[in-house]
């Protein structure tokens, strides 16, 4: 029997999770003696290992956006190498004819005058191809195309891929709603990651919107894979193994459901509650996770043990919600999050607190001092994850005589 042939893979993220998407990689590694990860780039991770590697990190992944599989890379002079490159590629050997394509071209400092023009060649490259092989061509669906084939280009090299996904892998089959300023599910979850939060650690999202950040806590709890409501592209792979791909799920193991409730969430919205309700549903969780209408400044505790807060509070516009709108919008805010970092420091002692937000000068508006804020970007939003110890003793500190007991 041919042993199944090596290939290099390339794990695109959202900017800042390439740290917390190699950690991650290494987790699935474990579970396969073929996969290999490799070198962390801006935007993603390069991986290496056999097909059924690609399928494993398209279930479990929750930070990778995709997972693309190297067709080709070399240097080039111009377009016509691009195409002559892209020619030579045996895509009738990874699908049919009949299958839809997409192909698109990103580059960082490339001498190319026109990524478009770039993309026509690739196109044709592909089209040529199949008309040379099948004396038929495939058809182009930019919205909904069954293939997808991504391009590459720097100052001297281009890389052609096939991308094993499909639809970005944040879409993980599960939301039914949206709030009006969703995080994407795989920043959410890289997110999680990177705040240090783990199943079984309480867990708080007191702006929790559609609930985001709690379903892929709650799943990442329940064991439930990233990709487990959802199919892939490489499904639509001439020599699909789907034996390998049934085995590779199958070999899940989902831990024992929580007894008691460690992931807790509230907003001031009722509409939203119900909305993240409807989520976890959606996400298959099935066991208690108490959510409640309340405004983040009025919150508690929900258990003894101190855990972590993890939110991305409002901003701009969608502050007004939380009090008068003929207020202006900076005002609101200051007013907010002052009261809402008192309700901090006075209750959640212990407590580790993750505001993730593209207000730079949030820490300002709270009178905390960050003990460490991490980079990220939330598609071309600049954002900042802010880390603020809540210690005990805040309280005190912060009045001019004892509060009797």
């Amino acid at each position: 029997m041919a042993q199944p042939i090596p290939r290099s893979f390339f794990c695109p993220c959202p900017r800042g999770l390439e740290v917390v998407l190699a950690e991650e990689l290494q987790e699935i590694a474990a579970q396969s003696s073929t996969l290999k990860v490799h070198n962390q780039v801006p935007g993603g991770v390069h991986c290496s290992g056999i097909l059924s590697d690609a399928y494993r990190i398209n279930l479990h992944t929750r930070i990778a956006s995709r997972v693309l599989m190297r067709m080709a890379h070399g240097s080039y002079s111009n377009e016509n190498d691009i195409y002559d490159m892209a020619l030579a590629q045996p895509w009738e050997d990874w699908f049919a004819v009949g299958n839809t394509i997409r192909v698109d071209v990103t580059a960082i400092k490339s001498p190319l005058k026109s990524l478009e023009f770039t993309t026509l060649k690739i196109k044709d490259a592909i089209v040529d191809r199949f008309r040379d092989f099948c004396g038929d061509r495939p058809s182009i669906d930019t919205r909904t195309p069954d293939m997808r084939i991504v391009g590459f280009v720097d100052q001297r090299h281009f890389t052609l891929y096939l991308d094993t996904s499909g639809e970005p892998l944040f879409k993980r089959g599960w939301r039914q709603e949206t709030g009006d300023a969703p995080l994407r599910e795989n920043l959410a979850a890289g997110l999680l990651r990177a705040a240090g939060w783990k199943p079984g650690m309480i867990l708080l999202d007191p702006m929790c919107g559609s609930g985001t950040i709690i379903a892929e806590a709650a799943q990442m709890l329940a064991g439930i894979p990233a990709g487990a409501n959802r199919s892939f592209a490489f499904e639509r792979f001439k020599g699909f193994a789907d034996e390998e791909w049934q085995a590779i799920r199958n070999a899940v193991k989902r831990p024992a459901l929580p007894t008691t409730p460690t992931i807790f969430g509230s907003d001031i919205s009722g509409d939203m509650i119900v909305m993240t309700r409807n989520n976890l549903a959606s996400a298959g969780i099935t066991f208690d996770i108490p959510l409640k209408q309340i405004e983040a400044q009025e919150i508690k505790p929900p258990t003894g043990v101190p855990g972590i807060i993890l939110t991305n509070p409002p901003y701009g516009e969608r502050i007004d919600v939380r009090g008068d709108a003929t207020q202006a919008e900076d005002e609101m805010a200051t007013a907010f999050f002052s009261a809402f970092s008192t309700t901090l420091k006075q209750r959640f002692a212990g407590w580790q607190v993750f505001l993730f937000s593209a207000d730079l000068g949030l820490p300002k508006m709270l009178r905390l001092k960050e003990s460490r804020k991490t980079p990220f970007f939330n598609g071309a939003l600049e954002c900042r994850l802010f880390k603020f110890e809540m210690v005990a003793g805040f309280n005190r500190r912060e009045q001019s005589k004892p509060v009797d007991g």
